[in-house]
């Protein structure tokens, strides 16, 4: 039940308790109980919009994947996540430690932003990833 009450909020999270709990075969209060309890052990961790970044002017993304010096990494990534223009970043496995997702406005935004990644002291290289066309985003996963 807990995994068909997540996968509608994915779905869509805006509609009323009502029609959520309808949908999921509870009550709106079992309904409602049971988000609760979801939120409070951490499995539901926020709500909101699904936003057309292309629309407002983000035409410049790109993967950059990073390459750095130490041990430590965890303090470097979230010196990156901090910087403008940066909308994620992973910790990973492979050639690269980390991977970083940059979202700009102007080719002059995304050159400035790489630059500045790579200028993070503990970073050793970047390779940068343009993208060309978003086909699926994070938030469409449904495996829940």
């Amino acid at each position: 039940m807990d995994a068909r009450i997540m996968r509608e909020l994915v779905v869509d999270s805006s509609r009323s308790y009502r029609i959520l709990a309808k949908d999921v075969g509870l009550s709106p209060a079992a309904f409602v109980e049971r988000k609760k309890s979801l939120e409070r052990m951490g499995y539901i961790t926020g709500y909101g919009a699904r936003v057309n970044y292309t629309k407002l002017g983000f035409e410049f993304m790109a993967i950059v994947e990073i390459s750095m010096s130490g041990k430590d990494l965890i303090p470097i990534e979230q010196k990156i996540a901090r910087l403008p223009h940066v909308a994620a970043v992973w910790d990973t496995t492979g050639e690269y430690d980390s991977l970083a997702v940059v979202m700009c406005k102007t080719r002059g935004e995304l050159s400035s932003t790489v630059k500045r990644i790579l200028g993070t002291d503990g970073v050793r290289k970047t390779n940068t990833n343009i993208v060309l066309n978003v086909v699926s985003r994070l938030t469409e996963f449904g495996e829940v």
